[in-house]
């Protein structure tokens, strides 16, 4: 259907109305809609792989890895926990605050949330934000990915055989229906995408004092650090597993690697030969190898691949019609050069040699840049690497393994500065949907006038003399 300014705002003030209703607040009544769409996404699992299929010409198998069975892991985990999390706090008050001794921090839903998700992964990125949204008690609404159009047709579909439109909905529609979206007064707003729309949605965003979680790639992408003592094989196995996936289409996704020049060339034999054993010879004719989401990627591909033309060691070659196009090496690449100072976001993979004795150098090269969604480093020196990973800027990484730290239950997901802000999965999605609201119940009896005038004289020394007391 064709949105207006007027048919987005009414559906956000019937959200406001439900939520004003107190329906969501009751965490009984949360756990039977996180149920409902649990039932949903399995009932419509085949629908779902369909849309993935026509958006992304993702198989079957990687819709169900990468994009559906994530999104029943983590309402089971939420399912876990939401009792828990949901129960109020109780503190002591404290002898600042005598006669109170009760205060209470309560869980408290901010309201109507807007949950703006990408193409890349239609359905996790959708529904996953949606359980973190409902276990907190908000309502949403959910604006879904043009790009994606068959992926967020089978989740409009879903949504409204499960939930009412004053609860939860899905909108379609372009950059416009985005802006009008961005132009209401929502209570909480989740973006994924590029830092660049999301300078633009936070613009928006405080027009109203909106409270903004963003989950970003990186504006100067994800590196991979191989160490020349590192299992070059096993690395090489792992990257281009990672890097077949959705066709380089992930957030979390290695963008440059940089590899000890000692090493350089053994590893990128095994690199070859890994991409190979996985996907074949040539990728692009591989019905499981998944596609670029628009014509447009699929050119830059083809642009990029020219303009290195002399330094492909790897692929090059794809489908315009399939939007297929090979997993592609480019090397040796410089750490200065442009190819590596921004998101590819494609199945392009740059390498940078480095001299190994360098090293300190090359990482002052990454920290000087904008903090990566991610950053995988493969070593046999767990001092160093845990050296780097607790000193280093960015959102969470691997030592010796690729992504999947984001599939770890109970943990945070998400980046800082250009690759994010906030965090989710989990009861840390339950946590950013929520406010912590502090009330202390106050008595009528036995208050002390500590407080209150005078300050001065006798008495204003005895009550410092006990107010200091009180605070040791």
């Amino acid at each position: 259907m064709g949105y207006t300014k007027e048919s987005i705002q009414k559906v956000v003030e019937k959200q406001r109305a439900f939520f004003r209703s107190g329906r969501t607040l009751d965490v009984k009544w949360r756990i039977e809609q996180l149920k409902k769409l649990k039932k949903a996404v399995l009932d419509h699992e085949e629908s779902l792989k369909e849309a993935l299929y026509e958006d992304l010409g993702k198989s079957p198998f990687e819709a169900y890895l990468c994009d559906i069975g994530p999104v029943i892991v983590e309402v089971n985990e939420i399912l876990r926990g939401l009792k828990k999390w949901a129960r109020p706090e109780k503190h002591f008050s404290g002898l600042m605050c005598f006669p109170s001794t009760v205060t209470t921090v309560y869980k408290m839903p901010y309201g109507v949330s807007l949950v703006i998700s990408p193409f890349n992964f239609p359905v996790l990125l959708t529904l996953g934000v949606l359980a973190a949204s409902i276990s907190a008690g908000n309502t949403a609404v959910i604006k879904a990915s043009s790009k994606s159009a068959a992926s967020t047709a089978a989740l409009q579909k879903l949504i409204a055989d499960v939930f009412p439109e004053e609860y939860v909905t899905v909108i379609d529609g372009g950059h416009d229906v985005a802006d009008m979206c961005l132009s209401e007064r929502f209570d909480k707003i989740f973006y994924t995408g590029s830092p660049a729309v999301a300078k633009h949605v936070l613009e928006a965003a405080s027009h109203n004092l909106t409270s903004v979680a963003l989950e970003l790639g990186g504006e100067t992408g994800n590196w991979c650090v191989i160490r020349k003592d590192a299992d070059l094989r096993d690395a090489a196995r792992k990257i281009a597993f990672f890097k077949l996936c959705n066709a380089g289409q992930i957030c979390i996704n290695i963008n440059q690697i940089a590899v000890a020049e000692e090493v350089a060339d053994d590893f990128l034999d095994a690199l070859k030969s890994e991409f190979v054993r996985q996907i074949g010879e040539k990728a692009e004719e591989n019905p499981d190898y998944p596609k670029l989401i628009t014509s447009a990627v699929y050119d830059k591909c083809v642009r990029l691949t020219a303009e290195y033309k002399d330094r492909v060691v790897f692929g090059g070659a794809g489908n315009r019609e399939s939007r297929r196009f090979e997993p592609t090496v480019i090397y040796p690449v410089n750490e200065n050069e442009d190819l590596v100072k921004h998101e590819l976001f494609c199945p392009i993979l740059p390498v940078v040699p480095y001299k190994d004795r360098e090293i300190d150098r090359i990482m002052e090269v990454i920290a000087d840049r904008e903090h990566p969604l991610s950053m995988y480093v493969f070593t046999s020196d767990k001092k160093w690497a845990k050296k780097v990973m607790s000193t280093y800027q960015f959102g969470g990484g691997c030592i010796n393994e690729v992504c999947v730290h984001m599939m770890v239950k109970g943990v945070p997901f998400n980046g800082t500065g250009h690759s994010g802000m906030g965090a989710y999965h989990g009861e840390w999605g339950f946590r950013e949907f929520t406010h912590p609201q502090t009330v202390l119940t106050g008595r009528t009896r036995f208050n002390l006038s500590l407080r209150e005038h005078p300050y001065s004289g006798r008495k204003g020394e005895k009550k410092m003399s006990l107010l200091k007391r009180f605070e040791k």
